[in-house]
């Protein structure tokens, strides 16, 4: 059975690596357990872990669900520098979804759900809520 999840990216400068997920998560890490390796918990039991190292090549992209990817691309593209990003959608996926790189070249992205009421029906189902 698999109950928990964790998902770890590296950076080669730790310090400015930091900041920027702080940034991506509009948070403070969850846990620092030692120098070099922040954690965040992004939805319960998925966690997002930045370790000081060599970026994977080929990794990713991991995706995070937002309500308007086309917020959050001007939000990362003022306050992180990203590059303007492409939006994509097909009329059979419920989602729209993108990819945009961080400065180490992990490769990151949104999705959003097309219909809000599916948006609402997936969080209620991942918080254990019944509709």
């Amino acid at each position: 059975m698999i109950y928990e999840m964790t998902y770890q990216i590296r950076v080669t400068d730790f310090e400015k690596g930091l900041h920027w997920y702080k940034t991506l998560l509009n948070k403070e890490p969850d846990f620092t357990p030692h120098e070099g390796f922040a954690e965040w918990e992004i939805i319960p039991g998925a966690w997002l872990q930045v370790s000081e190292g060599s970026p994977s090549e080929g990794s990713g992209p991991m995706r995070l669900g937002v309500r308007s990817i086309e917020d959050e691309r001007v939000r990362l593209m003022s306050e992180l520098d990203v590059e303007f990003f492409e939006i994509f959608a097909r009329e059979e996926v419920p989602v729209k979804w993108a990819t945009f790189s961080d400065p180490w070249g992990n490769q990151f992205g949104f999705f959003e759900y097309v219909k809000e009421a599916e948006m609402h029906d997936r969080v209620a189902s991942i918080l254990g809520k019944k509709k």
